[in-house]
């Protein structure tokens, strides 16, 4: 029974947290179009980015937010792991692939002026 009540509340807090982070990303889209010329470019931006980052901050409170700033962390901590290639790696695979991607671009082009001498051929002579 305490499992279910300590349920919904998270629940409403979270609705409620969802709200807040919504009406904040409304603010920054009405703010952003009712002040556009009025205020300087630098305050405009520092108050839009403020706005933004109490967004994310109420978002990342939610139930969902902290899932996916755990999502975040984890994907952080594997794309640590990953080896890397090395310059001359990915030099030359970039090279192979763009001999490769030519030869078949050329075999694509000499099909095609063979195809359209077929086509030609049968048209004219029908």
């Amino acid at each position: 029974m305490s499992a279910t009540n300590t349920e919904n509340t998270t629940s409403s807090l979270d609705g409620l947290k969802w709200g807040v982070t919504i009406l904040l990303l409304a603010a920054i889209v009405v703010g952003n179009y009712i002040y556009g010329e009025s205020l300087h470019v630098v305050a405009r931006v520092a108050v839009l980015l403020l706005l933004a980052a109490l967004a994310v901050l109420s978002a990342a409170m939610t139930e969902k937010g902290k899932t996916f700033v755990g999502f975040a962390k984890d994907s952080r901590l594997e794309v640590r792991k990953v080896v890397w290639p090395t310059r001359q790696e990915t030099v030359q695979t970039t090279l192979i692939i763009l001999a490769v991607s030519t030869i078949v671009g050329l075999v694509l082009w000499g099909l095609d002026g063979v195809f359209v001498r077929v086509v030609e051929f049968i048209t004219t002579a029908i």
